[in-house]
């Protein structure tokens, strides 16, 4: 379907307004841990399973999206999973108890883990292969700002409001964006009927027992079998699931891509990205209250700068990676992460709020230039018709890279040892140089997984 540049630039901005709200949701309760905790009576652990529970079955629905545009129209898709979003919403403002505010929860993680892969596909098909740089920056614009202003929005609403308003905000933005989308959503994908794997789908659930399992590790003891046990069925359903896509005619998941090395490197490159940009918006909130003695409000609000400057720079980079290609722009983002590790490890003695936020800066515009780029230089190495799949595969894999940087974080953190965290942050930034040197700087490569 031939799109204006209007009518696409209109798609684009209701796609990526939807994904902006849904990404919001998956890191903002980490602030309202405390108001949950006192309003449920739970334990830390417990309400912590709201934004656990949300990833694990995020994760597990990814590799479900390349099946779904293939056999779905994308607009009654896309405008299913803001119901389902909204619906899972309502329930949480109006559950009566935690075991149905966790179908709420579920219930939205189901809509993000589709839509995640489904409208990086989408934004990859529709714009022309001489912008994917600058429109690609706009969709890192969204993932990384999005990920550091969900704990910024929550604290502030619950400065002033119950917990209540954070769900609302969500819920009124939705509406308005379902709203636009009746108008602005087209389905540009043709629709081809396939049979659905119920084995593969059943193997893929060996994802969630990993994801448990690393989720797990940080207060694991030698006593725990059921979690060893846990991680051993899941590796065995994941072989499995590898061999049954590795053989069938039309599987689940194109994963015979990955014999793509360049596609590969970009999956690389976009997780360890990923894994810093994670880290820095979990850990310096830490950093600020335990170190530097903040109150809770004032380290989300010290998250702003870096969010903001994240933000400003993503379109920038892509506009950048556009003129002068990818592969420069990746090496500038990975540089920027080296940088702003190392200075946090050698100034930290400093102990300097002002310090810690230039740091957090350098490291956050790092991501701007290194993620998106990396992930679109990966799909540029795929024909159009294996992008779904290559979207769906980096999105999953950034998901388990993301937890696993959570749980090394929090390994190494132990009793305030925050030093310990941007050492090890920089030595895994430096190895992944190395990768960048490997990647092809390519404007499309014309390759049949």
């Amino acid at each position: 379907m031939e799109l204006t540049e209007k009518s696409r630039k209109w798609f684009i901005a209701t796609l990526l307004l939807g994904t902006f709200t849904m990404s919001i949701s998956q890191s903002s309760l980490s602030t309202a841990y405390p108001t949950f905790m006192r309003y449920f009576n739970l334990p830390a652990s417990t309400i912590a399973w709201l934004t656990t529970g949300f990833m694990l079955i995020m994760s597990v629905v990814m590799p479900l999206s390349p099946w779904l545009m293939k056999n779905f129209r994308f607009k009654p898709l896309y405008l299913t999973l803001l119901v389902n979003f909204v619906v899972g919403t309502l329930i949480i403002i109006w559950a009566p108890n935690f075991l149905v505010m966790m179908l709420g929860r579920l219930m939205e993680g189901f809509s993000v883990g589709v839509l995640f892969p489904s409208y990086q596909s989408i934004i990859l098909e529709i714009t022309p292969t001489s912008q994917r740089g600058t429109v690609m920056g706009t969709v890192g614009l969204v993932m990384g700002s999005a990920l550091a202003v969900g704990p910024i929005i929550s604290g502030v609403l619950l400065q002033f409001f119950p917990w209540e308003a954070i769900f609302a905000f969500f819920l009124i933005t939705l509406t308005i964006v379902f709203l636009l989308a009746l108008k602005t959503v087209v389905s540009p994908l043709k629709i081809e009927s396939t049979k659905f794997d119920f084995v593969s789908v059943f193997m893929s659930l060996g994802i969630i027992g990993l994801l448990y399992f690393i989720n797990e590790l940080s207060h694991m003891t030698s006593c725990s079998y059921l979690n060893w046990i846990i991680l051993v069925v899941s590796l065995i359903l994941l072989v499995l699931f590898v061999r049954r896509q590795l053989r069938m005619p039309q599987p689940l998941l194109r994963l015979d891509i990955l014999s793509i090395l360049n596609f590969d490197l970009g999956v690389a490159l976009t997780s360890l990205s990923y894994m810093s940009l994670i880290t820095v918006t979990i850990i310096m909130p830490l950093y600020y209250q335990q170190i530097l003695g903040l109150t809770p409000l004032w380290s989300g609000l010290a998250l702003v700068p870096a969010a903001a400057v994240l933000s400003w720079l993503n379109r920038r980079s892509g506009r950048l990676a556009d003129r002068i290609g990818f592969k420069p722009v990746i090496m500038i983002g990975f540089g920027l992460f080296i940088i702003g590790w190392a200075a946090l490890l050698l100034l930290s003695g400093l102990k300097n709020v002002w310090v810690a936020i230039l740091c957090s800066i350098i490291i956050e515009s790092g991501n701007a230039f290194a993620m998106m780029p990396a992930t679109t230089l990966g799909a540029n190495s795929l024909t159009n018709d294996l992008i779904p799949h290559g979207s769906s595969i980096i999105a999953t894999i950034r998901q388990i890279m993301g937890s696993t940087a959570i749980v090394i974080a929090t390994v190494v953190l132990g009793d305030k040892n925050f030093n310990g965290v941007f050492l090890t942050f920089l030595i895994l930034e430096i190895i992944a140089i190395f990768l960048v040197f490997k990647i092809k700087d390519t404007k499309k490569v014309p390759v049949t997984a």
